[in-house]
């Protein structure tokens, strides 16, 4: 058993030290050292945002740099620990660094998947946006139970969100809802989720008890920078103002403060009602637009490669996954085969084993591609 662990203590080793080259430790110090600077500047808080972006990637660097050297001090203790059980023919330790081993492996695993984030929007914070489909108010109760998901997923790590557009169903649930993951990677992370989600379930909203199938849709976007130059001219956008209203119509807010924007060269449609004022409703909304016709650019890209390679098959987040709680308990992602049979957990945020293996899926994916 020793020698086994000690096996697997030196691929860890190798794996982890692959990681911190990928992930460039040596960077990660230098521009933790110049963001502290910057944060230490007096007059940083006078542009508000730039400031909440400089804090938001000091905490996002430093996290990094802490993961690492945690993980690093466990091996080496994990190392130790062997060293002295098998010195003293100690079998309790030995199950203990057995116990380690596997917790790193999970750990390390997942620190692993980051440097398959290669894209070039990866790094970026998120939008998503989830709505009801196929299935009545089934549907728009399974779109508000995906939206939980994510939140929670998003709070099990410690990333900021903000919701910024909520539309309710009459009876449950919702028609859509758009909220920004804020966190370095998010979009990298989260798009794998981007596809067609179907839950089989006994309805909860049927008086006679019936098994229903009902669909909601994910998209995740990249969020815009200002680099991007994603300039819409003011006579290619129509603004129009609403009083936001809340589950069953009733009125939210006494003034008009929603903010419904289309751009219409495209048809693409956004709306906002989260904040209080239409003055920051508009901003949000100018936000999501531009992540849409962002996204809208990387797909007529995309399709272009497509055509180029001859693949003809660029729809595979389309159908991804299916959570069915009647009559057996099992979510499955149709892409990857990567299952579980407990869905509660999943609807409480624990996806990071299905998103690890969409990573790896798609960089599998485009491996084949480029061959």
């Amino acid at each position: 058993m020793t020698g086994e662990l000690n096996d697997q203590l030196r691929d860890l080793d190798a794996t982890l030290r692959n990681v911190a080259a990928v992930l460039d430790v040596d960077a990660l110090h230098k521009e933790r050292v110049e963001l502290e600077e910057a944060v230490s500047a007096p007059d940083l808080w006078d542009d508000q945002e730039r400031a909440q972006q400089v804090n938001s990637r000091l905490s996002y660097v430093q996290g990094e740099i802490t993961r690492l050297e945690q993980l690093r001090q466990r091996l080496d203790d994990a190392g130790v620990l062997l060293g002295l059980a098998e010195s003293e023919d100690d079998q309790a330790s030995r199950d203990e660094v057995a116990g380690e081993v596997a917790a790193l492996r999970k750990s390390i695993d997942d620190l692993e998947v980051r440097t398959l984030l290669s894209g070039e929007y990866d790094s970026r914070e998120a939008l998503v946006n989830i709505r009801s489909g196929a299935g009545g108010v089934d549907a728009a109760d399974f779109a508000e139970m995906l939206m939980r998901m994510y939140l929670r997923w998003a709070e099990r790590h410690g990333y900021p969100t903000e919701v910024y557009e909520t539309s309710y169903a009459e009876e449950a649930g919702l028609k859509s809802a758009t909220f920004a993951v804020k966190a370095p990677y998010a979009y990298g992370t989260l798009s794998v989720e981007q596809g067609v989600h179907r839950l089989v379930r006994i309805s909860p909203f049927d008086n006679q008890g019936r098994r229903q199938t009902s669909f909601a849709g994910v998209d995740v976007l990249p969020v815009v920078k200002q680099t991007d130059h994603i300039d819409i001219p003011e006579n290619e956008m129509r603004v129009d103002v609403y009083r936001s209203s809340g589950p069953g119509g009733q009125s939210v807010n006494t003034t008009d403060s929603a903010v419904r924007m289309t751009h219409v060269p495209t048809g693409i449609v956004v709306t906002c009602q989260n904040e209080k004022s239409q003055l920051q409703n508009r901003a949000a909304a100018l936000r999501v637009l531009q992540a849409r016709l962002l996204e809208r650019r990387r797909q007529e890209e995309q399709a272009k490669m497509d055509a180029l390679r001859s693949d003809g098959d660029s729809s595979w987040g389309n159908q991804m996954r299916s959570y069915v709680l009647h009559p057996y308990q099992m979510v499955k992602d149709l892409r990857t085969e990567h299952e579980t049979g407990n869905p509660s957990t999943v609807f409480d945020g624990e996806i990071d084993d299905f998103i690890e293996a969409g990573v790896r899926w798609r960089k599998q994916q485009e491996a084949v591609a480029k061959a």
